[in-house]
């Protein structure tokens, strides 16, 4: 196949009579609807299904192997090869699926909200839906924008276009595939939206660090004195929640870059977690999800049209995809300066780990390399129950690059701007997911505005004894039994054994680093090596 004659498909493709280019927001409700894609919530929101996939897939997900890019990407079970050919015979296949339909629906707009280094996007969609999406969490363009915008990356997204595995060349149905060289994102078999955006985030880990910025799977706000924190943590660790603070403004809740000049969000909207949402803890988010934005999985009552957050049986994984103005204390454009606080949150099932300790710079280092965490129910294909998980940075499955080369980044910029380190557990305490709870909310938040305002700086902290994490031993508002989690454990033995078995698991996770990290594993790693 050749490239230039795909090139010229997809510029057929987006000159047919059948595109919808830039298409407000009411007009993707109204197709939405009528098309029988979407129902409207009470407020006004679109609620859609994605049927069996109700999290990313990624298994299914693959760089094209291209002489452009194949000797910097980091090639593995995450970086998944797939031949030119392969690539060029399905994308062939796709377009040929969208030329075919009634209608398809195009956005244009940039990821990255610093003008010196954002990204010109496009998305083509069979789905009305899936365009709204695509509007609510990039950025959108003005018109005098618009006059300019020339797209340097373009997803396809074709969800009903089936991959057969026999001829197409993938492991099933469902594919992703990244075309450094073409700019292409390929997406088909699947209807989970956050598809498009996390394939977006990929795209910038690989091109942000060649101009010297740090891209970080992390939400921002910022203070009234321009202090500027950061929430590093996967998907149900409270990244979205903790970041969405009445006295801060929020600058992002999921994907930024750092640069010489400061930090902004890589996106223009928002992608929060809606299980159990209510508007008594988490009011900002409840108050933005309204006219426009996008409801996935999300039970809704045919006849009132109220969502019932707490229903959880289509999935855990419900979401609510908005636009970042619906936040209203958030700052525009979503720009602001050096962090002076990094937050490390973690949702720790076999609730060992300390809802809050300061980490030095190697702790930093070791923690940020290791991306420990609990992979909750829902946020992929086939997870039930929660399982121990490492994602490197905090974001493994989105960095084409060595994970050295965003923590040597990180760990730069922490010396040059004299950032506090915190590791924050928002999972359970008093005993492992099964028998303890999870650590309130309200406890978090008071323990997070603490780190965030200073104010453990002069706190007396006491040395945990297997990680040798420095957990402070007072936090106004915060009961004193619950800071070490030992304490807060009914059987010490119990929580000996099962803290001494997550260090192994850290352990033995580091050992895929090699000798590049052996100082940070012998200063910030647990203490029972």
């Amino acid at each position: 196949m050749n490239s230039v004659n795909l090139q010229n498909d997809l510029k057929d493709l987006l000159n047919g009579s059948n595109v919808n280019v830039q298409w407000s927001v009411p007009q993707l409700v109204e197709a939405a609807t009528s098309r029988g894609e979407a129902v409207l919530t009470r407020e006004g929101a679109v609620k859609a299904e994605t049927g069996k996939y109700t999290g990313r897939s990624p298994k299914d997900k693959y760089m094209v192997e291209e002489d452009i890019s194949k000797d910097k990407i980091d090639w593995g079970s995450v970086n998944r090869p797939i031949s030119s050919e392969i690539f060029e015979n399905l994308y062939a296949k796709v377009l040929k699926h969208l030329k075919e339909k009634d209608e398809l629906f195009v956005f244009k707009g940039f990821a990255g909200a610093d003008p010196e280094s954002r990204l010109h996007i496009q998305t083509i969609n069979e789905y009305a839906w899936h365009n709204l999406f695509a509007h609510q969490l990039f950025i959108r363009p003005t018109a005098e924008e618009m006059k300019i915008h020339d797209a340097q990356f373009t997803v396809v997204y074709a969800p009903t276009f089936k991959a057969d595995p026999a001829v197409d060349g993938t492991d099933t149905e469902t594919f992703i595939i990244v075309s450094m060289e073409q700019k292409v994102i390929l997406i088909g078999g699947t209807e989970y939206a956050g598809e498009m955006k996390k394939s977006i985030f990929s795209i910038m880990n690989y091109i942000l660090p060649e101009k010297g910025i740090l891209p970080m799977h992390c939400s921002a706000n910022v203070g009234q004195d321009g202090d500027v924190a950061l929430f590093f943590g996967l998907s149900g660790t409270g990244k979205t929640t903790l970041s969405a603070d009445q006295d801060r403004k929020l600058i992002g809740d999921d994907e930024h870059g750092w640069s010489d000049n400061g930090v902004f969000n890589i996106e223009g909207g928002c992608y929060a977690k809606t299980i159990n949402l209510s508007r008594e803890n988490e009011p900002q988010i409840f108050d933005a999800i309204r006219f426009g934005s996008v409801l996935e999985n999300v039970v809704v009552d045919p006849e009132t049209r109220i969502p019932d957050y707490d229903d959880g049986s289509l999935t855990e994984n419900t979401r609510a995809a908005y636009p970042i103005d619906a936040i209203d204390n958030s700052i525009q454009p979503s720009l602001a300066g050096h962090p002076k606080t990094i937050v490390f949150l973690t949702a720790d099932a076999f609730g060992v780990l300390p809802p809050i300790s300061r980490l030095s710079k190697e702790q930093a280092m070791y923690h940020f390399l290791s991306g420990y965490t609990s992979k909750l129910a829902g946020t992929e294909r086939g997870i039930t129950s929660p399982e121990a998980t490492f994602s490197t940075c905090f974001g493994s499955p989105f960095l084409p690059l060595h994970a050295t080369v965003y923590a040597e980044m990180l760990g730069n910029k922490i010396d040059e701007h004299e950032v506090e380190v915190f590791l924050v557990n928002t999972g359970w305490t008093g005993g492992e997911y099964g028998v303890g709870n999870r650590m309130k909310l309200s406890y978090t938040r008071t323990m997070v505005r603490a780190a965030i305002k200073g104010e453990l700086n002069g706190v007396a902290t006491e040395q945990e004894a297997v990680f040798g994490l420095s957990i402070p031993q007072e936090i106004q508002g915060v009961p004193t039994e619950v800071l070490n989690p030992r304490d807060a454990w009914a059987d010490k033995a119990a929580y000996d054994a099962k803290a001494n078995e997550l260090a192994q698991k850290f352990q033995d996770n580091f050992k895929k680093f090699g000798t590049v990290s052996t100082d940070i594993s012998a200063k910030g790693g647990p203490l029972n090596k």
